[in-house]
This record gives C-alpha cells, structure tokens and sequence, in this order.
C-alpha cells in the first residue's frame, strides 16, 4: 500500500464468487438451509431473467454496487437464460468492471421444474452465449463455463460443458461440497465416482482454469486432488454462516497449496462488499482456533491477501492484477479515511498501520473516493453510465 495522509492506495478487490441475479433479494431470505433455500427463493427468483428489463435493472444495480464497494474483478453467476446473460456481460463492460460471466447451466431441477433447461439447448445455447462475448472482444470480460452444481446437472450435460470449454480454453465455475446434504445428494445421484470432485474431474471440469465455491467438507484427498490439478476455491464466509452450511478450514485448504480467493456469494452471503468477506474470513477461522482444528487463526493481513492477489491467482490472472508489482495492470481504490462521514475515528496515536486495519475492519464505500480498473477511473461513475 502506498500511504499519503489521509489517503491511499490500495489494490482493487476480487469478488471470486458472486450471483448478479440474486442481488435482487441481498440482504433478505437467509432463513433456510442451501437446497430448500434454492428452492423457496432462489429458483424462483432466477426465472423472472427471461424478461431483459428486469434484468437490466437489476444487474445494472448490482455492477454499481459492488464497483462501489470496490470490487474491480467479479465473477459472475447469471441465470440460464441466454439473453439476458449476454447483457450482463455488456452492463459490466460499460461500467469498466473487469469480470467472467457465466451462463448457468442445468437440466436438473426437481424441485422446482419450471426452471431448467434440457440437456441439448443449454449446451447449445451456452455455445452461443460464449461465442457472443467472444465475438464483441471485450477488453477485461470474459466467459466462463458454469455447471451450477452437481445436483442439477446429468453426465452428459458435465462431459460436454468439459469439452466446451476445452474447445475455447476458458474458464469452468461451479460449487462443490457446500453443504452436507448436497454430497449426500451428489453420492446418491452419482454412485460410480468415488466423491464430489471426481465428478467434476472425469468430465474434464476439473483444470487450472477452474474455480469452485465453497469446499466447506472436501477431504483431504479431494483437496490434494484440487492441487494437482491447479484448480482454485472460492472462500465465501458470509453464506457459509449465514445459510449454515458449514466452515472451510482455510489453514488446511492453504496447507495443501489450493489456490483460494474470497468471494461474496450474493445472495446466500447477504452483503456485496469484499470487506464483509475479509472481515467473515477472519472470524470463521478464529471460530476453528476456538474450536481447536487450528493452532491459529487467519490474520487480517492473510486475509486482505486472499481477496486481492488470492483472488487473482485463483482467476488465474495474478499476472495481470491483484497488487501493485510493475507491469501489472493499476486496479485500485483511493482511500479516504477522513472522509466526512467515515464510520471510523481517528486519533493522533494511530499508526499507519492501525488506520489501515480501523479501515479494513470498519470501513467502507464511504471511503472509497475513486475506483480505478486498468488505470480507468471507473468510480465515481461517469455521466454516459
């Protein structure tokens, strides 16, 4: 970071994991476990996307808020409607969001029928979903291939999302092991694999340009599994609490060299903001010290690590962002920490670097005075967005 005053620099946030159409009900609806929730209020939710204002809106809404937040990077669950996911892709263009967008796919849906595809149109429409955003050459969005989890998918749905993104070498997101009840689903569904990522793995998901969210129950050879591969985790604190699904043990996911990033996940994790997802980081993996299954916690320092340059590893474009290393592309916030209304105080005693852990513990939009993405300013939003 680089320090001046009252204001710095710091490198921009990245959101690994997050669902642009449930930010519609962020904040709201976080009384359920992860399969009855899907089914009381996220399926039914998602289906109002065929209707492109609808989705405008609220998509629109969502790439202000975070960018706001300071999430320069998001990676982006849509809906399974194509059309509506192409404009995603175009809304985080125009308001100069670097992202992956992905289409959701599945033909699996037994709870909730009416939204689901068949096997044979999502592949067909994903086809067109990604060779649209290739075609409009953005300069820092891209697709990404997205199975929404195990559950809703068949054999034949995986194996050919695996060969799709293989055909366009690009990157593959979905979930795994999020919750106890899924791989007991995921085991009945599938009895031939011997786990959750085996499943991903035998249907050529499982690369070095593949991320999945959650991991809260992944075993240890699964986790060596992930290494071998290359293939990263998306850490998203908040839903794990707040959905009750579970605790990732970050210490024995980092023990094992998995890529990892932090991720909001909108909306089973109720806030957009990466400070919410550094602070719940912190708090998780103190609860497992408390518990005892670690020695020590994560510190604030690991975790504004992992959402920043972890996020970009995970992504795989730890080359291009992620900190402030020479010939890196400059994704950055201005902070302000005496901004008029700042949520925080400070005294002549503070330190550098307590004013900056009061802001990373406290702090937020409101002191954020500028956004940049590739050396764009992109916040505060200009007057054409």
């Amino acid at each position: 970071m680089v320090f001046l005053l009252s204001e710095f620099f710091m490198p921009g946030l990245v959101d690994t994991h997050i669902h642009a159409p449930q930010y519609a009900f962020s904040g709201t609806r976080v009384d359920l476990p992860l399969l009855q929730w899907l089914k009381a209020y996220t399926y039914p939710t998602e289906t109002k996307y065929k209707d492109s204002d609808f989705a405008e809106e609220v998509y629109t809404r969502a790439v202000r808020r975070t960018l706001k937040n300071g999430t320069t990077t998001a990676c982006y669950f849509a809906t399974i409607h194509t059309d509506a996911s192409l404009l995603l892709a175009d809304i985080t263009d125009k308001f100069g969001q670097r992202a992956f967008v992905g289409k959701v796919c599945m033909d699996i849906n037994e709870c909730y029928p009416d939204y689901k595809e068949t096997t044979s149109e999502s592949i067909k429409e994903t086809e067109r979903f990604v060779q649209g955003v290739l075609e409009k050459k953005y300069p820092r969005v891209h697709p990404i291939v997205t199975p929404r989890f195990g559950p809703s998918c068949t054999e034949e749905m995986l194996g050919s999302l695996g060969d799709l993104a293989k055909a366009h070498d690009i990157h593959v997101q979905s979930h795994v092991s999020e919750t106890e009840e899924e791989i007991k689903l995921v085991e009945k569904m599938f009895p031939t694999y011997q786990n959750y990522t085996e499943l991903y793995d035998k249907n050529k998901l499982l690369t070095n340009k593949t991320i999945l969210a959650h991991g809260c129950h992944l075993s240890d050879e699964e986790l060596q599994h992930l290494t071998l591969r290359g293939t990263a985790i998306a850490h998203c604190p908040n839903s794990n609490i707040a959905l009750c699904s579970g605790f990732l043990n970050v210490r024995k996911v980092l023990k094992y060299n998995v890529k990892l990033g932090l991720g909001t996940d909108v909306a089973g994790g109720y806030s957009a903001s990466m400070f919410d997802a550094i602070r719940k980081a912190v708090i998780v993996s103190n609860a497992l010290k408390i518990s005892k299954e670690n020695e020590e916690g994560l510190t604030l320092k690991e975790a504004f690590r992992l959402a920043t340059l972890g996020g970009s590893q995970a992504l795989g474009i730890d080359a291009v962002i992620g900190n402030f290393e020479v010939g890196k592309e400059f994704d950055a916030l201005l902070i302000n920490t005496k901004a008029s209304d700042s949520p925080f105080d400070l005294f002549a005693s503070d330190t550098f670097e307590d004013i900056i852990q009061k802001f990373l513990y406290l702090g937020d939009d409101r002191n954020i005075e500028e956004v940049y993405v590739a050396g764009k300013l992109v916040v505060p939003f200009s007057s054409s967005v």
